[in-house]
């Protein structure tokens, strides 16, 4: 289907409509990055296939005036749902079928196209045995309020059509046309929208910010530049709905006075890269991006630019260096974006999941979207759910909601030893990433939101959240995000450039057993001045990890500066050797090879080795034949 005129939404909205209704069936197959990478398109090919080849009408998304009666198979963007991928949708039967493979696709068919028949082993089996037909009967999808993520698991991510026909782009078009940019920012105001990229300040707040300034030229900057380790929301919404985002920006621009928009996208996020050009492609073929928005005279333009992958990017003034061309690293504010931004103009800088939000508040308005969340953080959040979880995947929770519920309802639990495990296994939450902290059994009640998290010394960040079971070592932990902060310091600033550098040489010495005690309080020490002292954001929240950890297992960092001994058996050079009992014949190789007689055990018997004594030499590993050593 063919863009028509400039501002005709209707039109498009229309024709995609009359197209749908042309088919009797839709089979969508997630084609988020996570199902790709499982073989989605090939699920996808292998359907179209077999319906043809049953004798079917078929389309292959909306593109042309499909036959009629036929079955459309088309693509969406991330379902949410990862852990099972790749995932199939049957509308309007409302099933839903994890992990489909090719192989599938003919039983799929035969079964629920031809004979309306649901298959049970592709359905989703819950933790009480039940096989759930859709969405709403998984507990996973139950428990969640899905507002920017609605549309990405539903939506043909490449169709201007597609999101016109669900909506899209008659709040940008009511903006340009009917409010005035100072109504628009108190309107963004009333709602209580804060940024979803870490911070959490008010939207309203910064729009009206760089509104009022002085100038002919002003940018909107959207910040896809997502880099925490096990984060992947904002990719999710520009790969599933990259229109929202387009729009979000469309708003803002009115709303400020901007001209020229800027989104900064990770380039390690390909198809996420691919999508967004298209959308931007197919908006200014359509005329909504131009030289006359909405008929109104004025224009707005949205550039794409691909960052080279520095963390420290993600930080509003190094990101704008880098779209200015120079080297990605932050300066000293005041001013601020808002009032002297990209090439010294006023600019605001928004994440992804901010500016997708703007549509949806304008269309429920300011008082539905306060209605979910708490009082000082309203709406909804997104969050990548990993780690050591049952389900893990890409979640949508209002503000107020618990670790609890996310962990153990939306989650299903603590993954161990291949078992989901209740309260017993869980041991800590990272949330917020690098600049993010550690959330204990203490805080499984805690309402989440911004002011709560800063209180217990951690913060919502992006959104990240990676689960950990009691066998993990958080002083490893801390090693790992002070290791990846330390790699992406810009260098700018002596307390993070070198302060990073020196509490990791610290943890590393603790990991592998070189510290004494007095190690923690230099890593402490250390920790407030990179605190206070950084530069950015970025190198002032980089100690948060380490001073979480050892706010709430402090005894863990003991037991390996002074017992010389890690709890979690994970660090190496701190973890004697066990004796396994089952593989254990008692040939006694080992004993005559411990050369401080630290093994004991009669002969044919199990032996077993005294932690006290062993000096970690190896010898008895290499000298056990049954591999019952490790």
């Amino acid at each position: 289907m063919s863009c028509a005129c400039a501002t005709d939404i209707e039109t498009l909205a229309a024709a995609h409509g009359a197209a749908l209704q042309r088919t009797a069936r839709q089979v969508l197959v997630c084609a988020g990055t996570g199902c790709l990478s499982a073989g989605a398109l090939a699920v996808r090919d292998a359907l179209v296939r077999e319906i043809s080849l049953a004798g079917l009408p078929v389309a292959v998304e909306l593109r042309r005036e499909p036959p009629a009666g036929s079955t459309l198979v088309g693509i969406s963007g991330c379902q949410g749902f990862c852990q099972q991928g790749p995932l199939v949708t049957v509308l309007p039967d409302g099933l839903l079928y994890c992990r489909v493979r090719p192989e599938d696709a003919a039983e799929i068919v035969a079964e629920t196209l031809v004979h309306r028949r649901p298959i049970a082993r592709l359905q989703y089996r819950a933790p009480d045995g039940r096989r759930c037909r859709g969405q709403d009967d998984i507990p996973f999808y139950a428990r969640q309020q899905r507002v920017v993520l609605a549309a990405c698991g539903r939506l043909d991510p490449e169709s201007l059509a597609a999101y016109c026909h669900a909506g899209g782009y008659r709040q940008a078009r009511r903006a340009w046309r009917e409010l005035a940019p100072a109504s628009l920012c108190q309107l963004i105001s009333a709602s209580g929208l804060r940024g979803r990229g870490g911070g959490g300040f008010p939207t309203g707040r910064k729009w009206e910010a760089c509104r009022i300034q002085r100038g002919e030229r002003k940018f909107i900057v959207c910040n896809a530049d997502e880099g925490d380790p096990g984060a992947f929301m904002n990719r999710s919404v520009l790969e599933g709905n990259p229109h929202s985002v387009l729009e979000g920006m469309m708003i803002a621009a009115h709303a400020i006075g901007a001209s020229e928009g800027w989104i900064y996208l990770r380039a390690e996020y390909p198809l996420a890269v691919k999508r967004v050009r298209r959308a931007v492609a197919e908006a200014e073929r359509a005329g909504l991006l131009g030289d006359d928005v909405f008929g109104t005279g004025r224009s707005f333009r949205i550039r794409v630019m691909e960052g080279a992958g520095a963390f420290v990017c993600g930080e509003e003034t190094a990101l704008l260096a880098s779209i200015e061309g120079k080297r990605g690293m932050p300066r000293p504010k005041p001013p601020f974006p808002a009032e002297r931004g990209l090439w010294g103009c006023p600019t605001v800088i928004n994440n992804v999941e901010t500016l997708a939000m703007v549509p949806l508040i304008l269309e429920m308005g300011p008082e539905a979207f306060r209605a979910r969340g708490t009082p000082g953080s309203p709406g909804t959040k997104t969050f990548a759910l990993t780690g050591h979880v049952v389900n893990t995947g890409l979640i949508e929770v209002p503000f107020g909601a618990t670790l609890r519920q996310i962990i153990f309802e939306i989650g299903g639990g603590v993954l161990m030893d291949g078992e989901a495990r209740g309260v017993e296994a869980f041991k800590a939450v990272q949330i917020g990433g690098p600049s993010g902290g550690c959330l204990t059994r203490e805080h499984l009640d805690l309402p989440l939101d911004y002011d709560s998290l800063r209180g217990v010394g951690a913060m919502v960040g992006s959104g990240g959240m990676v689960v950990m079971h009691q066998r993990t070592c958080m002083v490893e932990v801390a090693r790992f995000f002070m290791s990846f902060t330390t790699a992406e310091s810009c260098g700018k600033c002596v307390p993070c450039r070198e302060g990073t550098r020196q509490m990791l040489a610290i943890l590393e010495d603790i990991v592998h057993g070189r510290a004494d005690a007095s190690a923690i309080e230099r890593l402490e020490e250390i920790a407030g001045v990179v605190q206070v002292a950084s530069l950015c954001g970025l190198g002032k929240t980089a100690p948060n990890p380490v001073l979480s950890t050892l706010r709430y297992f402090r005894d863990e960092y003991l037991a390996h500066v002074r017992d010389r001994r890690c709890p979690a058996r994970v660090c190496k050079a701190l973890s004697p050797p066990q004796i396994s009992a089952e593989r254990c014949k008692g040939c006694g190789l080992c004993l005559r090879a411990c050369p401080v007689q630290a093994i004991r055990g009669e002969k044919r018997q199990v032996h077993v080795i005294d932690e006290a004594r062993c000096v970690r030499c190896g010898a008895c590993i290499a000298a056990c034949k049954l591999k019952a050593i490790a």
